[in-house]
């Protein structure tokens, strides 16, 4: 497994299949990914590590260790890390697409937002 860097935090990947992709992502603390939605995956998130606040479609919700949240298809979403410590979350994506192509970036704080 490669981590992935990125101006939030990064990302590996744990399993990349033709009927979905694993990664387990890591969020420093104070930042957070931007605001998105995909046309083609849902994804469900188990945090693991750290506390954190998500955005689903303007719905703000904290999270901790043991939360799970299910990211429907075209939902509009992010997840924030809001304590001392990174945000650390397995994310589950399942679809018929996992590229990057697949990412609207509605907003974001590193200048990547269409």
């Amino acid at each position: 497994m490669t981590f992935e860097g990125r101006p939030w935090g990064g990302f590996e990947v744990l399993s990349d299949a033709p009927t979905h992709k694993v990664k387990r992502l890591t969020v420093n603390p104070g930042h957070r990914l931007s605001y998105q939605r995909h046309a083609h995956r849902a994804e469900h998130w188990f945090v693991v590590g750290g506390r954190g606040v998500v955005t689903l479609d303007g719905d703000d919700r904290p999270v901790s260790a043991g939360s799970a949240i299910d990211v429907p298809v075209g939902a509009a979403h992010r997840i924030s890390s809001t304590g001392p410590d990174p945000l650390v979350f397995v994310e589950v994506q399942h679809g018929t697409s996992f590229d990057e192509d697949d990412i609207e970036r509605l907003d974001d704080d590193y200048g990547r937002s269409a």
